[in-house]
């Protein structure tokens, strides 16, 4: 089993998850792409002090972005990354400002 640290990444913090957070008590994290849901539970668990109520995860895709310049077509990726939907119990809850 991986250490907390290894596990959770970041949190993905934009519009959509902010409402998750607000109306359903639901925090996305990046986690590594090997940490399976059990690791996943037990890391913000350990982390954060708070109570898991479910987790699901996804695997975002790398995506191929074009540009042109000067010397024609440019193409590049961006990275793919494994995410992770936590639901916290409903007397739990994480704050970011404070960590």
């Amino acid at each position: 089993m991986r250490a907390p640290e290894e596990v959770i990444i970041r949190p993905i913090i934009t519009e959509k998850t902010n409402r998750l957070m607000e109306d359903l008590n639901k925090y996305v994290f990046e986690v590594h792409k090997d940490a399976n849901k059990h690791e996943i539970k037990h890391a913000v668990e350990k982390l954060f002090g708070v109570k898991v109520k479910a987790v699901n995860t996804l695997y975002a895709r790398p995506r191929v972005k074009r540009t042109i310049t000067r010397r024609g077509r440019v193409y590049g990726a961006t990275r793919g990354y494994k995410k992770a939907i936590i639901t916290l119990d409903k007397n739990s809850k994480i704050d970011f400002m404070s960590l």
